[in-house]
């Protein structure tokens, strides 16, 4: 299967067949896939051209990059094709097409999407040896385009990836209480999901590639004009999520001060914090 050709603007009809093909017959697995809304898709372009994107993906010295590291991820992302290799620019320019607009709305039966000119959040990602980022459901309000996110198209890069690599994607319950599915980030493999304020995803276990090495992908987001009903709420940035047994900083540093601290002193804390 492939759906992309060197140059997008001559893309033949056979390509595009096989995508509206693809959106025809996966519908129905798209909508009803647990835990949210979602799908992935081998082999999704063409080989060469992929190829193309591996050979020239931003070094890791190079000036795109933007580092971001705290405490809920540890990650490095480029969102200006202007400052890439015309191969890379080539396809995120193809994956923000009205092509791939069309295949989406018919894959997921969201209407109206739009893609982001700003590749905000989006663009070029690499996890480097410890790289990780925890669940989260994703910031859902574009603040330039003034659009609701509905939408997350990625594309992995990493060929030979070997399981003990991790950097698999994980999607979880809205609870947050079990892993529903994860998948490998292969060469070649693209994951679509709907984007809601429960769709909890990420990859969460820090990578152990080999020093050269790094999970690369793609990442590209679309909007709508408003959202049904039942998903409003108020915007949002990202919201991290703890995986049973995980706690973040600040829980770790309450749970070291109720065994340290003597009952009283914490008590009078409280009060005063609720004044």
């Amino acid at each position: 299967m492939s759906i992309l050709s060197e140059d997008h603007t001559d893309m033949v009809e056979g390509d595009l067949s096989f995508l509206m093909d693809f959106a025809d017959k996966n519908r129905e697995r798209y909508l009803t896939a647990t835990p949210f809304p979602h799908i992935a898709l081998d082999n999704f372009l063409r080989p060469e051209v992929l190829d193309s994107v591996v050979r020239d993906f931003p070094s890791r010295d190079s000036e795109p990059w933007v580092a971001m590291v705290d405490k809920d991820q540890r990650k490095f992302a480029a969102n200006e094709p202007s400052k890439m290799a015309a191969s890379v620019r080539r396809v995120l320019y193809f994956l923000n097409s009205r092509e791939i607009v069309n295949f989406l709305e018919k894959l997921t039966g969201i209407e109206g999407l739009v893609p982001d000119p700003h590749y905000a959040g989006g663009g070029c990602h690499e996890l480097r040896p410890g790289g990780f980022l925890k669940v989260h459901a994703d910031f859902n309000w574009h603040k330039q385009i003034r659009l609701d996110r509905r939408i997350n198209l990625l594309v992995y890069l990493n060929k030979d990836w070997q399981p003990e690599y991790g950097g698999n994607l994980e999607l979880w319950d809205e609870t947050m209480s079990h892993k529903v599915a994860e998948y490998a980030p292969i060469f070649n493999r693209c994951v679509i999901f709907s984007t809601t304020d429960k769709s909890f995803h990420g990859n969460p276990t820090p990578v152990s590639c080999p020093p050269d090495r790094s999970r690369r992908s793609l990442a590209l987001y679309y909007y709508t004009n408003g959202r049904p009903e039942g998903e409003v709420s108020d915007s949002h940035g990202t919201l991290f999520k703890n995986r049973p047994g995980e706690a973040t900083v600040s829980e770790t540093a309450v749970s070291l001060a109720q065994r340290m601290v003597p009952p009283v002193v914490l008590d009078a804390w409280r009060k005063r914090k609720k004044q």
